[in-house]
C-alpha cells in the first residue's frame, strides 16, 4: 500500500492529561472501599514492591468456555510485601467541607528506617526526631494527655487511619529511607478501631491479614519514565510517507488558522511515563511465605504446587533480573503492573462489588516457573541444573595432600 488513510479517529485518551511527570513516587490512595460497621476491623491497603515477573500453568473452571476444564498459560507479577509497622493512628472528623485531620498520636519508639524519612539529609541531620515526642510515654502528663486524645478521637472521629511504613532493611534495594502511609481501617466501630490500633502500635502487619488469595484488588503506582519523546512514540499517531519534507514522525496539521493557538487536545511531543495511574481488578494467584524456621528448620519452599512438588523458592535461577532475591512474603498476581522493578506499589482491597464469575474463580496452580529471567532458562532449580551439566569446579571438594610421617 503506496498511501495513508487520511481520516482516522483521535490517538491517545484525553482524560489522562496533562501528561507530565508524577509529582509523588508512591502512589496515592485517592478512594477508599465504604465502611461496613457490619464487618470486623480490617485493613484496606498494604505497599509492595516489584521483584519482576514469571509465568503459570492452572486449569481454568468456567463452565459454558471452551477452555474450561483445559491448562492455560498466565504471566504473573510478583510483589514482594515484607510486614509493615504500625508507628501511630490519625483521627479525622466530617466537616462541612470534608474530612479534617483532629488527632494524630504516633508510638513510643520509632525506628530510624522511618525517621530518615522525615529528614532531606539524615547524615548531616542531628537526628532528632520525635525524640521529645517519645516522652510523651514515659512522665504522667503526657500518659494522662495520651488517654484524652484516644478518648477524644473515640468520641468525635468518624474515619480512623493508621500511619504505617515498609521496612527496607528486609529488601534487597540500597534505599534505607522507609515509605509511610496512612492506611484506613474499616469494620466495627470507631471505639473498636481505635482499640485495634492500641494494641498493634509498634508491631508488624502481615500482608496475609489483609488481603486473601483469589481476592481482586486495585494496584496504585507510577509507571516507568521513558523521558522526552516525539508524537509517534508519546501519542502513537501515524507516521507520514517516506518522502515526506523535514522528517515524517511527525504531526503534519496542528490545527486551523484560527483560533490562532494550539489547542490543548492536538499532539504534541513531550514527557512520555512516569505517570501516577491506578489499575483496578487484580487477580491474586497466590499470597506466598517468606524464608522463615519451623521446627528448627529453613524452610524455602514457596513455589511448589500440588502437581509439582519440587522444592523450590519462587526466586528464579539468579534472582530476579535488576532486582534480587525474594525472601520475605509476596502476591503473585495475574498479568502486568504497573512502574519498573524495585518500585514501590500501593495495594488497595476493591471499591466494587464483584459478581463475574471470572471474580470468583478459585485459582488452583499447577506449575509456577522459577528458570532463570536472564536468557533461555531451561532448569527450575539449582539441584536440577547440576544434576543434568554435572558438578562444577567449585563444587568438588578438595582433596588436601596427605603429608607422610618421617620415620
Amino acid at each position: 500500500q503506496s498511501h495513508r488513510k487520511f481520516s482516522a479517529p483521535r490517538h491517545g485518551h484525553l482524560g489522562f492529561l496533562p501528561h507530565k511527570r508524577s509529582r509523588r513516587h508512591r502512589g496515592k490512595v485517592k478512594a477508599w472501599p465504604k465502611d461496613d460497621p457490619s464487618k470486623p476491623v480490617h485493613l484496606t491497603a498494604f505497599l509492595g514492591y516489584k521483584a519482576g515477573m514469571t509465568h503459570t500453568v492452572r486449569e481454568v473452571h468456567r463452565p459454558g468456555l471452551k477452555i474450561s476444564k483445559r491448562e492455560e498459560v498466565e504471566a504473573v507479577t510478583i510483589i514482594e510485601t515484607p510486614p509493615m509497622v504500625v508507628v501511630g493512628v490519625v483521627g479525622y472528623i466530617e466537616t462541612p467541607k470534608g474530612l479534617r485531620n483532629f488527632k494524630t498520636v504516633f508510638a513510643e519508639h520509632i525506628s530510624d528506617e522511618c525517621r530518615r524519612r522525615f529528614y532531606k539529609n539524615w547524615h548531616k541531620s542531628k537526628k532528632k526526631a520525635f525524640t521529645k515526642y517519645c516522652k510523651k510515654w514515659q512522665d504522667e502528663a503526657g500518659k494522662r494527655q495520651l488517654e484524652k486524645d484516644f478518648a477524644a478521637m473515640k468520641k468525635y472521629c468518624k474515619v480512623i487511619r493508621v500511619i504505617m511504613h515498609t521496612q527496607m532493611r528486609l529488601l534487597p534495594l540500597r534505599q534505607k529511607k522507609a515509605h509511610i502511609m496512612e492506611i484506613q481501617l474499616n469494620g466495627g466501630t470507631v471505639a473498636e478501631k481505635v482499640d485495634w490500633v492500641r494494641e498493634r502500635l509498634e508491631k508488624q502487619i502481615s500482608v496475609h491479614s489483609v488481603f486473601s488469595e483469589n481476592e481482586m484488588i486495585d494496584v496504585i503506582g507510577v509507571t516507568k519514565g521513558h523521558g522526552m519523546k516525539g508524537v509517534t512514540s508519546r501519542w502513537h499517531t501515524k507516521k507520514l510517507p517516506r518522502k515526506t519534507h523535514k522528517g515524517l514522525r511527525k504531526v503534519a496539521c496542528i490545527g486551523a488558522w484560527h483560533p490562532a493557538r494550539v489547542g490543548y487536545s492536538i499532539a504534541r511531543a513531550g514527557q512520555k511515563g512516569y505517570h501516577h495511574r491506578t489499575e483496578i481488578n487484580k487477580k491474586i494467584y497466590r499470597i506466598g511465605h517468606g524464608i522463615h524456621v519451623e521446627d528448627g528448620k529453613v524452610v524455602r519452599n514457596n513455589a511448589s504446587t500440588h502437581y509439582d512438588i519440587t522444592e523450590k523458592t519462587i526466586t528464579p535461577l539468579g534472582g530476579f533480573p535488576h532486582y534480587g532475591e525474594v525472601n520475605n512474603d509476596f502476591l503473585m498476581l495475574k498479568g502486568c503492573v504497573v512502574g519498573t522493578r524495585k518500585r514501590v506499589l500501593t495495594l488497595r482491597k476493591s471499591l466494587l462489588v464483584h459478581t463475574s464469575r471470572r471474580a470468583h474463580e478459585v485459582i488452583d496452580l499447577k506449575f509456577i516457573d522459577t528458570t532463570s529471567k536472564f536468557g533461555h532458562g531451561r532448569f527450575q532449580t539449582a539441584q536440577e541444573k547440576r544434576a543434568f551439566m554435572g558438578p562444577q569446579k567449585k563444587h568438588l571438594v578438595k582433596k588436601k595432600p596427605c603429608v607422610q610421617e618421617e620415620l
